[in-house]
């Protein structure tokens, strides 16, 4: 097992991976921006070097700035966290040339999964059943014109690169694909400096499924089952839940094998999450995340399984704990993304101070977060603040659970989407789970 772990993220999520080194008796090392100086996350490591200002492409995205702090604490391996740097692959080479552990997949697992038409590719190759599509990048609006026709409308048009929704559009005819794909590919290069785009056929009612994936170095491959993700509101995921109330056991098998192929096909290391849409009873593979997820919480309450814990033991090259038939997923799990952000708003960011922070306590409640009362929550980074993650015997308890839990979280000073949940919760397509991922935007549309 490491000595030392650099955590080169910040948040609940660099608290998370502190949590699990303390666990495994290794030290760690948080970096911070100024604008970070009293997180918890630097309050809580063994160690704590400020990598620089504000601006994230100056501190948590500046790869010298990581290195340098890594070096000076003599770290043995540094973890990613989520976002940021997690999916670089440049960063992981250069983790690896300096013989510091990257904790994740291989640089060349993540370029084949990174490139969104590319993963496509190869999940056809490996015969996981994907959407019809474009094969590759589309080379210019008129090829992209005459896919969309072969495809037939409507279509969506998605960016090679990146996450988070950004680059995404729908188009329901020839006018609409022009100006989808001009405005995907605008979004796509300011946010990736890459402006590659692919199509799609566009499924009217899909569900967002998800399965988790733990590789080791050996060969060895399980899945932990799935999440629901379907609860999200411009791609952005606000709630999920596992098991996924929208697929029998004969899918849920078939889903959880797929993902394993998928993974012996790009040689896959660590922890990832294979992402499918389910509609009609059928599934397609969407697209693969090459990092730990937020909503990794939800899997462990209802597996039992450390997954920040997995990761290191994998990383430090030990061989996974079980195999397929040890895995027995058991009650029913829902995470809420506690955001600073005004619903009745249109979901603005609402930055301030914390004036009261009181998550709430009990049986199968856990609260992920970052928050104190008196902390300042700043405009430069995501609105995430914490993470309420609530498990029961099956849905309608879990439902019920979570509408309390939510009721005795107390977080003030700022406005959230606290309420937002609640109504979710009381929303009778909810309950029934009669519902897709457009739910959301008809709601606040």
């Amino acid at each position: 097992m490491f000595k030392r772990v650099l955590i080169a993220n910040r948040g609940e999520i660099a608290c998370r991976i502190i949590r699990a080194c303390r666990k495994l008796g290794v030290e760690s090392v948080a970096v911070y921006s100024e604008a970070d100086r009293d997180s918890l996350h630097v309050k809580m490591a063994d160690v704590s070097i400020c990598i620089g200002p504000p601006d994230s492409a100056r501190s948590y995205l500046h790869i010298p700035a990581i290195i340098s702090a890594a070096e000076i604490s003599d770290v043995d391996a540094i973890h990613p966290g989520y976002g940021f740097l997690s999916e670089n692959g440049h960063f992981a080479d250069i983790c690896r040339s300096l013989d510091i552990a990257f904790i994740g997949p291989s640089a060349e697992a993540m370029a084949k999964m990174s490139d969104k038409a590319g993963a496509r590719e190869l999940a056809k190759s490996s015969g996981v059943p994907i959407l019809p599509g474009t094969d590759g990048v589309i080379p210019d609006d008129e090829a992209g014109l005459r896919a969309a026709r072969r495809i037939g409308y409507p279509v969506i048009v998605k960016a090679t690169a990146g996450g988070g929704g950004r680059g995404i559009r729908t188009a329901h005819n020839d006018a609409a694909l022009r100006v989808a794909m001009s405005a995907a590919r605008t979004e796509a290069e300011a946010a990736f400096s890459d402006g590659g785009l692919y199509l799609e056929k566009f499924l009217a009612r899909p569900r967002h499924v998800e399965v988790q994936v733990l590789c080791d170095a050996h060969g060895n491959i399980v899945h932990l089952g799935e999440r629901d993700c379907t609860t999200q509101r411009r791609h952005q995921k606000l709630i999920e839940e596992s098991p996924s109330p929208a697929i029998d056991a004969k899918t849920r098998r078939a889903m959880g094998e797929t993902a394993v192929k998928l993974c012996k096909a790009c040689g896959y290391t660590n922890a990832g999450t294979v992402e499918f849409l389910l509609e009609d009873g059928e599934f397609f593979f969407m697209e693969m995340n090459t990092r730990i997820q937020v909503e990794h919480p939800v899997t462990e309450m209802v597996t039992g399984l450390d997954l920040i814990e997995e990761q290191l033991r994998v990383a430090a090259g030990e061989t996974l704990r079980w195999r397929q038939k040890d895995i027995a997923p058991a009650g029913h799990a829902m995470e809420f993304r506690i955001n600073a952000e005004d619903p009745d708003c249109r979901f603005a960011p609402s930055p301030g101070l914390i004036t009261l922070f009181v998550p709430p306590e009990g049986e199968g409640i856990r609260t992920d977060s970052f928050m104190y009362s008196g902390y300042r929550v700043t405009p430069y980074y995501d609105s995430l603040l914490a993470k309420l993650i609530v498990r029961a015997d099956n849905r309608a308890a879990c439902i019920e659970k979570s509408r309390n839990a939510l009721r005795e979280f107390f977080l003030e000073g700022v406005k959230t989407t606290i309420p937002f949940h609640i109504l979710i919760l009381e929303n009778n397509a909810f309950v029934q789970s009669d519902f897709d991922i457009n739910f959301v935007d008809r709601l606040y549309n």
